[in-house]
């Protein structure tokens, strides 16, 4: 190791368990509990980044998720993941990362090169630059995502699995520092169901960072150890370590994700459980203990590395043991300076505090620490990383310059401009958080809001004896509202006096803004100053508009140090109140989540279910190409060896038409109707007549939503007079069932009905050609096949290859067909026997595509293809399934008075022939009168529904919806798709049998 790692007491590491790792392929080692920035830290490697803009060097500037430059990519192959912050990454053996940014490579980054030229480059200047030539944007867009600084998502997939995991709690704390614990601890004694989430690995907060704090009279560690081992002893209560709270919704909603296995070696996973879990938590009340992010000051040179938060400088030390330079520079607006500095002093470093403040200070110092009192840091000075401070004398009342300061040799620099709380979660519902001037910085407010408590620093109460005598008043609140009034006391602490803080955010150099070194506010995305006052001269007002001008905030980091010195530097700016400025909008999620945390269980077929019929296995045997309708798996053509799905369609259809095909039709929804007024209800849901349909018969209906339009249609078939068996489309059968159920019980619950979905009781084989009947015969010994017995639209129970069958005489082709229904389970059966039976007429599977091609050449619509919500029965030419003579009005019926739904010129549908007869049309062409595409824009009479080269005809036909198409038939209009243009000829949408002989045949 180097000498950058000490030795001190209270560290987070086991210095007796060393942990191997790799860095851009560099073998490097660290501690067990240190994080991969610690351990690169202490390895020496200041420099982890480049730039985004600029191409400039950039090392840690935090310890935790504020951390803007430090991304890495994780592991390699399946297992990689982008844009991991170093800071939060736990070393673990075996780890291997790499540097995200620098092109082509960390160490030589061709836009340094670029950067030179940075006054050239000002905010905004993307969008100015790039938006012409058209021709090039891909060109530029390639090029920026190659200078981006971003990692690569896995092209393998995941191997790890995820889960969520749902919580009912009275109360839910977020943040396990100090306040946090204290909140859970106080729910806890009251008997109220808790649980506790914190994003570290063990909670504790700041006070892994200040082993000095005393509690009761109690260090640091005897109040952790005390207050956990509490904790752990109550049944109702739970704490998640290692889990952020990124979201609250509506009605106290929290999601957080628990990183469950991202700190063990890969190959010691236990592959039974989820590397991550989403929590979905509803509380009763959410307590908010989020803290506070310590916010650099703004300065010339402020992103070079060894520039850092005072607050990463003493986490490093005092948690991992890694001390941040030998000479190290510590400047700031409050005391905080002071307990650092004392820090970095007692583990051997040389101490400068260079401190704006005029009025002294009363703190004892450790020796090696030298003060400058009434000076700022105005500009940080090297190349690779910072070598010296150049500092600047203050006026002791206003932001100005007040005479020079002397230069400070130092490898390191560390900077705070006061804490910031972190309010994003309070702020999730749209609200935003209040300016304190005290504090000078953006709180929660203490009162919280309904459901919402806040507690500690993201109140801007940041002195330990604050925080906790703040927290315990929100507590005895929550106590009572959740009908456990207490009366609780709070901790005492013992701590040094401190002095009041000098608000600073951009620190004077006596330079006018953008003439001296760049003092960046976003670091992620190369944000200075100077650019936010550029942003405000071109007069962009508010701070939304100010933050897409600059990108100030877009980051992973989403400006959690940035935000708030962007803003008062704009409020200067724009010579209003920072309170009247505000931020910008806080949404979720408040650190990146990965997807598979979001997705959890719902992926492959879990997320979209493939549901199969009881004869796939027969399909899969025959090669058949599949293809997914609703969420079945259908097939979609059975290809002979050498043909293409053209081929084999044509093949399929020729045999429907002129011997003998057979479909698998199993997931057509099926829904069981019965009940006495079982009739009645038909009459209301169907646009047609139920009354006198008798046991035997089927009938074709259209079902209509309440303006008129078709939404479902199929057959029903009337098995006896209180029981009905209803087929809807594959899928919509979900939807019609939801639709019955609905007008059953908010309309007429006086109707005596139930209904069942049946779709997966029934296997459906459909036999249909010219010799169906043939194939059926040698099947079914006790069904009277003859077309006098056995008409087109009836329905008979008999027995096929020795099956209990429901056989119905209907067809979706126009030839003759039979549909043969059994229990599911003997699917697979009928279908081979009934191929067995029909090998020596050649009988032939056919798919999806020709079972399209056999009913468009019928004009046979299909609901929600050749319809769009818009379609009346009238447009669709089907006037006929609309019954004028029912004794109650049936859905939709009124709204087909309506002057809208009845005029003529309205979308009706055709056919379509093109005069190139070998041209099939697009689905979704537009249909136009003429060819002159000059006014804009262009009148469309309508579009290409369904489109399919007809084997029958042994042309291209299609059915398109046109306005006014009844009256157009025999008319030439031109069909548009992809800036062609095609005539053709308005035609019947029935190309085949148009009078229907060979069904009833």
């Amino acid at each position: 190791m180097t000498a950058r790692r000490v030795d001190i007491a209270g560290t987070r590491i086991d210095r007796r368990r060393p942990v191997r790792f790799q860095f851009d392929g560099e073998a490097l080692s660290g501690f067990a509990g240190d994080t991969l920035a610690s351990a690169l830290l202490a390895s020496g490697k200041l420099r982890l980044a480049r730039s985004f803009k600029y191409g400039r060097p950039r090392g840690l500037i935090g310890a935790g998720p504020e951390e803007p430059n430090a991304l890495v990519q994780m592991e390699e192959g399946a297992h990689t993941v982008p844009n991991i912050k170093a800071t939060q990454a736990e070393l673990y053996e075996g780890l291997k990362a790499g540097s995200t940014s620098g092109w082509p490579s960390l160490d030589f980054d061709l836009k340094a090169v670029i950067g030179s030229a940075s006054r050239f480059m000002p905010a905004g200047f993307y969008s100015k630059t790039f938006k012409w030539p058209r021709s090039f944007w891909p060109a530029y867009e390639a090029v920026i995502r190659k200078f981006a600084g971003f990692g690569s998502a896995p092209v393998e997939p995941d191997p790890e699995h995820y889960d969520h995991l749902y919580h009912h709690v009275d109360v839910l704390v977020v943040g396990g520092g100090a306040a946090g614990l204290l909140a859970a601890l106080q729910a806890g004694r009251a008997g109220l169901k808790t649980i506790l989430v914190d994003e570290q690995n063990e909670p504790g907060g700041w006070l892994l960072s200040d082993p000095g704090a005393n509690i009761d009279g109690r260090d640091r560690d005897a109040f952790l150890a005390a207050t956990l081992a509490e904790l752990a002893a109550m049944p109702h209560v739970t704490c998640l370590s290692r889990t952020t709270a990124f979201g609250l919704y509506q009605d106290n909603l929290v999601l957080a994700v628990e990183l469950m296995q991202d700190h063990l070696p890969i190959g010691t996973r236990d592959p039974h459980l989820p590397r991550q879990r989403q929590h979905k938590i509803r509380a009763h009340q959410v307590v908010l203990a989020t803290g506070a992010i310590e916010r650099p000051l703004v300065f010339g040179n402020n992103d070079l590395p060894g520039v850092m938060t005072v607050s990463a400088g003493q986490t490093f030390l005092r948690r991992y043991g890694v001390r941040v330079g030998d000479t190290v520079v510590v400047t700031g607006t409050s005391d905080l300076i002071y307990d650092a500095a004392n820090a970095l002093a007692a583990a051997g470093a040389r101490v400068h505090v260079v401190d704006p403040r005029h009025n002294g200070f009363a703190r004892r110092l450790e020796a090696g620490i030298t003060v400058h009192q009434g000076f700022a840091v105005a500009e940080a000075r090297g190349r690779s990383q910072v070598r010296a401070a150049r500092l600047v004398k203050l006026h002791p009342d206003r932001d100005e310059v007040a005479g020079s300061g002397p230069t400070i040799r130092c490898d390191a620099l560390l900077s705070s401009g006061g804490l910031s709380p972190t309010v994003h979660l309070f702020c999730h519902d749209g609200r935003r958080p209040t300016w304190d001037e005290r504090v000078a910085a953006f709180v929660a407010p203490r009162q919280g809001r309904e459901g919402v408590a806040c507690v500690g620093a993201v109140t801007g109460a940041f002195e330990l004896q604050e925080s906790l005598a703040q927290t315990t008043e929100a507590m005895q609140q929550v106590l009572r509202l959740l009908g456990t009034p207490a009366l609780l006391a709070a901790p005492v602490c013992r701590s040094a006096p401190r002095q009041g803080a000098r608000p600073m955010f951009r620190v004077p150099d006596g330079r006018p803004e953008g003439t001296g070194a760049k003092a960046f506010v976003d670091y992620q995305n190369d944000v200075t100053a100077a650019d936010i006052e550029l942003s405000i001269r071109e007069n962009w007002q508010h701070i939304e508009h100010v933050k897409r001008f600059t990108a100030l905030g877009f980051g992973t980091d989403q400006g959690k140090l940035s935000n708030v010195n962007g803003f008062v530097i704009a409020a200067r700016a724009l010579k209003r109140p920072v309170a009247e400025v505000s931020t910008t909008t806080y949404r979720p999620a408040y650190t990146p989540v990965s997807l598979g945390a979001l997705a959890g269980t719902m992926e492959g077929e879990t997320f979209d279910p493939v549901r199969t019929t009881a004869i796939h296995a027969s399909h899969v045997a025959r090669q058949a190409e599949l293809e997914p309708v609703g969420n079945w798996m259908r097939p979609w053509y059975f290809p002979k060896k050498g043909e293409d799905m053209h081929a084999a369609v044509a093949r399929e259809c020729r045999a429907a038409r002129s011997g003998v095909a057979v479909m698998d039709a199993s997931t057509l929804g099926k829904i069981q109707i019965d009940g006495p007024d079982a009739r009645e209800f038909l009459n209301r849901v169907y646009a047609n007549a139920w009354s006198q349909l008798a046991p035997g018969k089927c009938r074709y209906g259209l079902m209509l939503d309440e303006n008129g339009m078709v939404m479902d249609d199929g057959v029903t078939a009337c098995i006896h007079d209180q029981q009905f068996y209803m087929t809807t489309t594959t899928g919509g059968a979900a939807k019609v069932l939801n639709w019955l159920e609905r007008w059953h019980q908010t309309e007429w619950p006086e109707l005596r009905v139930w209904m069942t979905s049946v779709t997966d009781h029934w296997s459906t084989v459909a036999l249909v050609g010219p010799k169906s009947r043939q194939v059926l015969a040698r099947l079914c010994k006790d069904i009277d096949l003859s077309p006098e017995k056995f008409k087109f639209m009836d329905w008979r129970a008999g027995t096929v290859a020795g099956l209990p069958c429901r056989v119905f005489r209907i067809s979706f082709s126009g030839e003759v067909s039979y549909e043969l229904n059994v229990e599911s389970g003997y699917g697979q059966a009928l279908w081979e026997a009934v191929m067995e039976a029909g090998a020596d007429f050649d009988i032939t599977p056919y798919g999806t595509e020709s079972m399209h091609v056999l009913r468009a050449e019928k004009g046979f619509i299909i609901v929600g293809q050749d319809t769009d919500g818009s379609m009346s029965p009238h447009d669709l030419a089907m006037g006929w399934a609309v019954s004028t003579k029912k004794k109650y009005s049936f859905l939709g019926q009124r709204s087909l008075s309506r002057s809208d739904t009845a005029r003529t010129d309205r979308k009706q549908l055709v056919g379509l022939m093109p005069e190139d007869p070998a041209l099939v049309l697009a689905e979704g062409a537009q249909i136009l009168e003429s060819t002159d595409t000059s006014q804009t824009p262009t009148p469309m009479l309508g579009h290409v529904t369904s489109s399919y080269l007809s084997p029958e005809l042994g042309r291209s036909i299609a059915m398109a919806v046109v306005r006014g198409g009844a009256q157009r038939e025999g008319q030439r209009l031109f069909a548009m798709a992809g800036g062609r243009i095609t005539p053709v000829k308005v035609v019947s949408p029935v190309f085949v049998d148009p009078k229907g002989e060979r069904q009833h045949a």
